[in-house]
């Protein structure tokens, strides 16, 4: 039983979570309204995240995690259950999101998967996933994909009607033939935003397998705005939610309840969105978004195509080796040619 104490003094909470993924601002704050420091662990993947998490000795307070993890963390015993009305604002928050991040913890931050492209390279926007998977001529040798066993399926298999969490060999060798044929346009199969630091040909990447958000990060890298743009496709995509949770081996409990009431605030949600240029989960803080990023439609994504879009689930060992194996042999096929 997780304990909740009433009294909060000037304490550190150790926050594990992505790197650059939280405004600084609203750390300084929410210590100056407080007089509680956050001191942030960082993870650059989700194994890292995981092996920190699962260390009893590792005093973290608070983590960033994905929604997939949250009830498998949580029934585990390593995260604590949010009290009941712990948050007043949580019903602000679409029951697609609170329901996916569990008892365990709220909403912070969401996104899709999609198609990234630079803009003085492919001049028409990507509407489909056959830009990508059945790309124009002049992209051979262009293109960024992903060996990631579970995101690495998702345009294949949403374009030809699955389920992006598919066990059935029977389809997923179906979608493994179309990324066969992919595989003459497909430059490298390492995340893009590693693919553009590559001193070798990341100036040769015009389009890539992505998420909404890199964008800002790849033009950054660059130095040129507005340089890579991000695009859903029309039959729809993956969804990522990433949720806050408290630790249940976490002795400040009290103190890290009050950061997350302070994270899901309509008016700190904006403010972070804002810093982040991400879209808020809590729905009442889209009204405080500046308009150039209420009217941006590769940040606020069409909600038909949302509609269309399906979220990740926890895969079969038996799945998730197959998928492995897929990976293997197609870069593998990849690197022959």
């Amino acid at each position: 039983m997780a304990s909740w104490s009433s009294a909060v003094s000037a304490e550190t909470l150790n926050l594990l979570i992505w790197e650059s993924y939280i405004s600084d601002t609203v750390i300084e704050k929410f210590t100056a309204d407080t007089g509680i420091s956050i001191r942030q662990i960082y993870y650059d993947s989700s194994d890292k995240r995981d092996e920190v998490l699962s260390d009893p000795g590792s005093n973290i307070d608070i983590a960033v995690v994905s929604e997939g993890g949250t009830l498998l963390f949580g029934n585990s015993g390593v995260l604590a259950e949010i009290p009941e009305g712990g948050i007043a604002t949580l019903p602000d928050y679409p029951d697609r999101f609170r329901d996916r991040c569990s008892k365990y913890a709220i909403p912070y931050l969401w996104g899709t998967m999609g198609i990234l492209y630079r803009s003085d390279k492919v001049s028409e926007p990507p509407q489909s996933w056959s830009a990508i998977l059945s790309p124009a001529e002049y992209l051979k040798g262009h293109i960024a994909m992903s060996d990631d066993y579970a995101d690495g399926l998702v345009p294949p298999l949403i374009s030809i009607g699955a389920s992006i969490n598919e066990s059935d060999p029977k389809v997923l060798k179906q979608a493994f033939e179309i990324m066969k044929q992919q595989a003459p346009f497909v430059r490298t199969y390492t995340y893009i935003i590693t693919s553009v630091q590559n001193p070798d040909f990341g100036q040769e990447i015009y389009m890539a397998l992505g998420y909404s958000g890199d964008q800002k990060t790849l033009n950054e890298s660059v130095g040129q705005p507005g340089l890579w743009r991000y695009a859903l496709p029309k039959e729809g995509s993956q969804v990522w939610l990433d949720c806050l949770s408290i630790t249940n081996s976490s002795q400040r409990k009290t103190a890290a309840l009050q950061f997350l009431k302070y994270m899901a605030s309509v008016e700190i949600a904006a403010e972070n969105s804002i810093a982040l240029r991400m879209p808020p989960v809590n729905s009442k803080s889209i009204a405080l978004l500046p308009d150039d990023m209420r009217n941006d439609s590769e940040l606020m994504s069409p909600e038909d195509r949302i509609e269309k879009s399906q979220f990740g689930e926890e895969l079969p060992s038996e799945t998730v080796q197959l998928r492995k194996r897929i990976f293997n042999t197609l870069v593998n096929f990849h690197d022959s040619q």
